[in-house]
């Protein structure tokens, strides 16, 4: 089997499945029209309000991704989250929330999910030592170098037990986020201050 052949088949199955039905109240309508209308409102929010009220409106998937340029599956997914979301936003005009309130949550709603990244992998205190150790002179570590750079501070934080591995890159930002530079005479002077 081809990938045309393949690549066709799954087209077919995804086009026989049918679209979740997305029922707005007046209320919902008004607010994603304004995050539609809203000159401030991110581009992609205001697609996914655009996305929301034209399967509201009974438009199919594969004609909101045709005209908004999505991806079939994207819009698939903005509509399956706005279904399984429907409860708290009748829930939410239930209680009589203000418009403002809903529009909080509607945005919530169209906003980015959070994204796996990896973890940090250094703590506050393995940083806090390592810039302690730019702060030090180089001849105390014995290394025979004039003043620190990323790599030479990687190292020594490796010798000293600190971490057990960093990159040089790594060195690096932590420098320049703590805004120290690696020059020792102007690093010691930061760090006497």
């Amino acid at each position: 089997m081809c990938f045309n052949e393949t690549n066709g088949r799954i087209s077919k199955l995804m086009s026989m499945i049918k679209a979740l039905p997305i029922n707005l109240s007046n209320l919902q309508k008004t607010v994603l029209q304004q995050i539609v209308r809203g000159t401030t409102n991110p581009y992609r929010l205001v697609r996914r309000a655009k996305l929301i009220l034209a399967a509201a409106s009974g438009e199919s998937n594969s004609s909101i991704s045709r005209r908004l340029e999505l991806d079939r599956v994207q819009v698939r997914q903005l509509r399956s989250r706005w279904f399984e979301e429907r409860e708290k936003l009748s829930a939410a005009e239930e209680q009589q929330v203000t418009e403002k309130a809903l529009m909080v949550l509607i945005k919530g709603i169209l906003s980015d999910r959070p994204r796996p990244g990896t973890t940090k992998s250094f703590t506050v205190e393995q940083v806090v030592q390592i810039v302690e150790i730019a702060c030090e002179e180089c001849e105390k570590s014995d290394r025979p170098v004039s003043h620190w750079t990323p790599s030479e501070l990687a190292d020594e934080a490796i010798k000293r037990g600190i971490v057990e591995k960093i990159s040089p890159r790594s060195v690096g930002r932590f420098l320049k986020r703590s805004d120290i530079t690696t020059t020792s005479r102007s690093l010691l002077v930061k760090c006497q201050n």
